[in-house]
């Protein structure tokens, strides 16, 4: 499966959390606690972290795709950095970057 994956800063995560899950129809899949939350729907790999001096800013965009070896990044012409990644590798990446997740 490859699903769209975008990525935003936001000021307060928990008011987005609650934004963002009626927007989407669901809950996040991974919180963790006042850094971060990501959910995965059957088009969309959403995720959000709180950094309130780059709140509405795009962080990056790419893709999760089952087949994708690790975690690449690159950046296209306009400077707009993309992912490439699995699920497994960004559940990694989730670990080392905000904590452990508390799966909602």
């Amino acid at each position: 499966m490859k699903r769209f994956h975008i990525a935003l800063a936001v000021g307060d995560l928990r008011d987005s959390i609650a934004d963002y899950s009626a927007r989407l129809g669901q809950r996040p899949n991974v919180v963790v606690e006042d850094k971060y939350a990501m959910w995965r729907t059957d088009l969309l790999n959403f995720s959000i972290n709180q950094n309130a001096e780059r709140a509405g800013q795009l962080r990056h965009i790419g893709f999760e795709e089952d087949s994708a070896e690790g975690f690449s990044s690159t950046s296209d012409v306009n400077g707009i950095e993309w992912e490439l990644f699995s699920a497994q590798a960004q559940d990694e990446r989730i670990v080392e970057m905000y904590g452990v997740p508390v799966r909602v």
